[in-house]
């Protein structure tokens, strides 16, 4: 789904009978006093029921001032490719906006939101917010006080991170962020129960958090021309994943071997020796960062072995089965080498140990999955 398509969804709401769409003609960018001529044409054409406003001539400065008096019903505005700068402080006077759509503009520079964004009521009323195709370099954190946003867009600007307080925006159940230059994800992204749509393609990440497996509304995750080589085997947890877009990516299509093992610590020993023999201990035996430590402790994914482990682990890649078509790689982590599968090398044969221990695996993963493109 493209951020247009998104915000034309999530805004549709405001497109119902009796709607009044008010579009401006383009003219020539050149025009002498084109801000002046705009607010002047705009006065004229006022109206207390225009709930959808699209301007599409060029604008050379901000929203015109009397914007939100001319228009006190606006729901839905769309400035998209007319040149904007910024978006002023005419913004903040529009109480029932519901849908901002300013795409292919100039936004991205100091002053190109209007400060208390955050707190005006404009915060608890917007949905959809389209800033795709402008000049962000980060993240305005202006934006992460609407907390009432579902939908936001800022593909094809320069990010090149996503900042963890992005957690902020509870209700958010579409993020496109497609087309920067982002190059790792924050767990914190876990930390949005409603997304759905989670849009990271054409970027410069190479590793995806085993966090991302908390997003239990997930349906659609597009990860497509990326530098990923592999997947955390969480991602199997996605239970309501319908969609998977991996390709253009340098998946890896052998196992590896040999990757760097520390040997466990005294400490992670006697944890390990407490977890597996199961010996029974009360918070008052302990000291609480014991305690503590001895609570994080993780079950080895090998159903053979019935082990845990604590900081030092074997990483492992392993190709488990999508819908009978695609074999996808996950990375595991084992308690020790001795757990790790016999298989080594892409070569091997169909009924090697590695494939039949993924069948699980890919049964359970092949009916929640509908579509996994790989290119």
């Amino acid at each position: 789904m493209e951020p247009q398509e998104a915000a034309g969804a999530a805004g549709g709401g405001g497109g119902g009978a009796g709607l009044l769409e008010l579009e401006l003609p383009r003219r020539g960018a050149g025009e002498a006093g084109a801000a002046v001529a705009v607010a002047a044409e705009l006065e004229a054409r006022r109206s207390g029921e225009t709930r959808r406003l699209v301007l599409s001539r060029r604008l050379s400065g901000p929203l015109p001032a009397g914007l939100a008096r001319w228009f006190p019903a606006l729901e839905v505005l769309d400035v998209s490719g007319t040149g904007l700068a910024a978006l002023g402080a005419e913004l903040l006077e529009l109480p029932r906006l519901r849908t901002l759509l300013a795409k292919n503009n100039r936004l991205g520079g100091p002053g190109a939101l209007p400060k208390g964004l955050g707190q005006a009521p404009l915060a608890r009323s917007l949905r959809v917010l389209n800033l795709s195709g402008n000049r962000f370099a980060e993240l305005p954190a202006a934006l992460l006080g609407l907390r009432g946003l579902q939908s936001l867009s800022l593909g094809g600007n320069r990010l090149h991170s996503i900042p963890p307080e992005i957690q902020a925006l509870s209700s958010l159940e579409f993020l496109y962020l497609g087309g920067n230059f982002i190059t790792s994800i924050p767990p914190e992204l876990a930390n949005l129960p409603s997304l759905s749509y989670l849009v990271l393609s054409d970027n410069k990440i190479q590793s995806i958090p085993p966090q991302l497996a908390q997003l239990h509304s997930l349906r659609s995750l597009s990860l497509h021309n990326n530098l990923l080589t592999y997947l955390p085997r969480e991602i199997l947890n996605l239970v309501h994943l319908e969609e998977l877009s991996l390709r253009g990516n340098p998946l890896v299509v052998r196992f590896v071997r040999d990757l760097t093992y520390n040997p466990p610590s005294l400490l992670e020993l006697a944890g390990r020796t407490m977890k597996t023999r199961n010996i029974p201990y009360a918070p008052s035996d302990l000291p609480g960062n014991l305690v503590r430590y001895l609570s994080l402790a993780s079950n080895c994914p090998n159903p053979k072995c019935g082990g845990v482990y604590f900081d030092s682990c074997v990483r492992q890649i392993k190709f488990v089965d999508f819908c009978g078509k695609y074999r996808l790689p996950l990375m595991h982590y084992l308690c020790s080498p001795e757990c790790s599968s016999p298989c080594s090398s892409a070569s091997q044969s169909s009924t090697s140990q590695s494939e039949s221990d993924s069948e699980d695996e890919a049964i359970v993963a092949a009916h929640r999955m509908q579509k996994v493109l790989l290119g």
